[in-house]
């Protein structure tokens, strides 16, 4: 206790760790809104069920929105602008603006094959990972 209390910035990586887990179970909660986001079947069996289909479902929506902004980010890079990993530090991939829960939604597409999935942004994250100057810590394990 007396080393968080004197470590600033351990203390600012706790938050930043708690934040993180708060947006997340709150982004999982607003997924999963049905029934007032209530288990209503008292089956132990049915309510494991129900919490892995709203992780799934959770996990989902967040990969299809970093695929979203990795897109976008590779767009701004083509356009000339340059986007550095200061910058990609303050994205979320909990959105849900785009999300029309009540909406109407198409299922001509599902058998319709994805391009292949391409991981490589022409950002260097080193600075974020600490491998570079002015990590402040945040490379470290608490």
């Amino acid at each position: 206790m007396l080393r968080y209390l004197s470590d600033a910035p351990l203390r600012r990586r706790v938050t930043v760790a708690t934040n993180k887990v708060e947006a997340f179970n709150g982004f999982s909660q607003w997924i999963g809104f049905g029934n007032g986001g209530v288990i209503a079947d008292n089956d132990p069996v049915e309510q494991e069920k129900t919490a892995k289909f709203n992780a799934l479902l959770t996990n989902t929506v967040i990969f299809h929105n970093a695929l979203d902004i990795a897109e976008i980010v590779r767009q701004l890079q083509e356009e000339g602008h340059v986007i550095g990993p200061e910058d990609l530090a303050h994205i979320s991939p909990y959105l849900t603006e785009h999300i029309r829960r009540f909406g109407e939604y198409s299922t001509h597409e599902l058998g319709i094959q994805p391009e292949a999935y391409d991981p490589h942004l022409d950002v260097d994250f080193s600075p974020l990972r600490g491998d570079g100057p002015g990590a402040d810590g945040y490379g470290q394990a608490a």
